[in-house]
This record gives C-alpha cells, structure tokens and sequence, in this order.
C-alpha cells in the first residue's frame, strides 16, 4: 500500500466538535512545548501541569477502559446464566406438570404411589436418599422423577453462578464509577488551570493546536508498503478517521481515545484485537526497533503502556493523542512519548 504527501485537509465536522477549551487544551501537547515560549514564566508552569494532568488522564483512562471490558463480558455471562436458568425453570416447570397429572390419576383410581408421595413433599432429595422407594415405581417413572431432580439442582447451581456473577459485576461497575470520577476530576482541574489564562495566552494555545492540526494534513508518509493486507486495512480504516475528536473512553465511529482507535480499525478489517493499550501491547509479532516498522503496524508508547497508535511510515504516527486533539499524524520523535515496541498484525 503506498502513501505519498498527503493534501492539506480539512474537517469540518470536527471544527463543530471541539470546544474552546478543548482546543485550547490540546495545544499544550509537547509540540506545541517547541513554540516561542509564553511571556509569563508563570503560564509556564500551568502548561507544564495541565500537560501532566493530560497525561494522567489517558493514563486512568486506559484502566477505565479495561474494567469496562470485564464489565461488559460479566454482563454477558450474566445475561447467559439467567437466560439459561429461565430455560431450565420452563423444562422443570413441564415436568412437574408431567408428573403431577401422573399423581392426580393415580389419586382418583384409589392411592397414590408412596414415590409420588416422596417427590411431592417438600424435599424431593428424599426420594433418592431413601432406596426402598425405588422399589416401589417403576422404571420410566423412576428415570422421569431423577431427571426432575437432576434439572432442579442445575437450575439451583445456575442461579447460585448468576448470583456471583452478580455480585462481581457491582463490583467492578463501582471500580469503574471510581475510575470515571478520577479522570473527570484530572479533566477539571486542567479546566480550573486553563480558565487561570487570559484571552490572549489562550488564543495562542489554540493557534498551536491548528498548527499542529496543519502539519498533520501536511505530512509525508513516504511509500512504504504495509506487512500485511490486514495491517493495511486497518491503517486505511484509521486514516480516514483523521481530524475526528479525543474523547476519553470512546471507540468510534466519530470520536475515540488511543486504543479506541487502534481496536475500531482492526475491526473494520474484521480483527478483533483487545481493547487497551497495554493488552494490545501483547498481541501480534512484536517489533522492538522503529526502524523495522511498516504503517499499519501498531505502537506502543510510555513506559506504562498506556498509549497506541499506528505507525504511519516516514517516522510518524497516526494516533489520537489526548483530551481536546484530534486523530492526526505527528512525528514520533517529537511526541514527548517514549517508544516501547511495535506490535504486527496479519
């Protein structure tokens, strides 16, 4: 797949999106660090924390993201469970019917079957627990009176599983309310410092952003082809998502954080791949020099693992980067972010 200089492009839908403040923020990325310095060495010191506050923020909400992960697949497993107990509470249902019109005939022509008695008291083990009364039924009763009691204790073992499972899913939703509260408290407190600036300083965070948002539709990704047909629909996928908005815990189709990004454009190319950053820092071949990447190839950044985006060829990478940027191309090596490995999907 070759790639030549891209045209300058613009994006109006993701002009609509973006706020003030949003913008304003993304500017204080480490690009807009190599600018001519603010005059106000205390302004400084606020860029330099509402960064860090950024940074913490992608970083809780790459743990937001794996906790809601396992809350949907318990939800899942929940929902599983308790369909299959209502199935099984159905059967059980027919065939205590079943066995009750049995009882009912054998009660108008004169006596009812002391195994009948057994399993209409109110513990129904007791018909197994006491063997004499095997004699006393026959053998397709017998077998029909077993398979009532052996649906019973599945349905119970079930409903016992639904009910753990129940109780793990409130506890990671909690986790998650926990995780959601911190990252709109780092979120605000970035907001509380940028509101510290005046008109002028934030009209020029702001022309940052745009210029950074310039050099992306400027960018050369050389030629080089992709490793794998895979790879390339998945980065072609994610391309045409230039200029959509960072939104914290989103993947797509019009907004997305780093591994929303990179999970929703393998899925375009029908790959399923985890959904953070540090789980999909495991997948694939990994790559441990920038030199032997191809585009489409998925990096890894951060000594945490916590971002991902892919590689774009020519020493830059297509990611979405943080609170108030949009997906664009920047340099690697000017991402303030270090470099852990490259991971190869095909």
């Amino acid at each position: 797949m070759a790639s030549h200089r891209r045209p300058k492009q613009t994006n109006p839908r993701s002009t609509a999106v973006l706020t003030a403040t949003a913008a304003a923020a993304v500017a204080l990325s480490t690009q807009s660090a190599s600018a001519d310095p603010l005059p106000d060495p205390t302004k400084k010191g606020v860029q330099a924390q509402v960064d860090r506050l950024y940074e913490q923020a992608t970083q809780a909400t790459e743990k937001y993201n794996g906790i809601k992960e396992k809350a949907d697949a318990l939800k899942k497993q929940v929902a599983s469970l308790q369909d299959s107990a209502a199935r099984k509470q159905g059967e059980l249902n027919e065939l205590r019917d079943r066995i009750g019109t049995v009882a009912a005939g054998q009660y108008r022509s004169g006596g009812l079957d002391p195994a009948l008695q057994l399993f209409l008291s109110e513990d129904p083990d007791t018909y197994l627990a006491k063997a004499s009364a095997l004699d006393r039924a026959g053998d397709r009763q017998t077998a029909t009176l077993q398979q009532f009691l052996s649906q019973q204790r599945a349905l119970r073992q079930q409903r016992g599983e639904a009910a753990e499972k129940l109780g793990d899913l409130d506890s990671v939703q909690r986790e998650l309310g926990r995780r959601k509260g911190e990252i709109q408290g780092k979120l605000r407190e970035a907001q509380r410092l940028l509101n510290t600036l005046s008109a002028k300083e934030r009209a020029r965070i702001a022309e940052g952003e745009a210029r950074a948002n310039r050099a992306s539709a400027r960018v050369d990704l050389g030629n080089e082809a992709s490793a794998s047909q895979r790879a390339a629909a998945a980065f072609a996928a994610a391309k045409s998502r230039v200029g959509m908005p960072y939104v914290w815990g989103a993947s797509g189709p019009m907004s997305f954080d780093c591994s929303g990004l990179t999970s929703w454009a393998f899925r375009q190319a029908d790959v399923s791949i985890p959904r953070t950053s540090q789980a999909q820092a495991g997948v694939g071949t990994r790559i441990n020099s920038l030199s032997a990447l191809r585009p489409g190839d998925l990096i890894i950044m951060r000594t945490d693992l916590s971002h991902v985006g892919f590689y774009a060829g020519n020493g830059q990478i297509l990611h979405s980067p943080k609170p108030g940027a949009q997906v664009r191309y920047e340099s690697i090596a000017r991402s303030g972010m270090p470099f852990m490995w490259g991971v190869r999907i095909g």
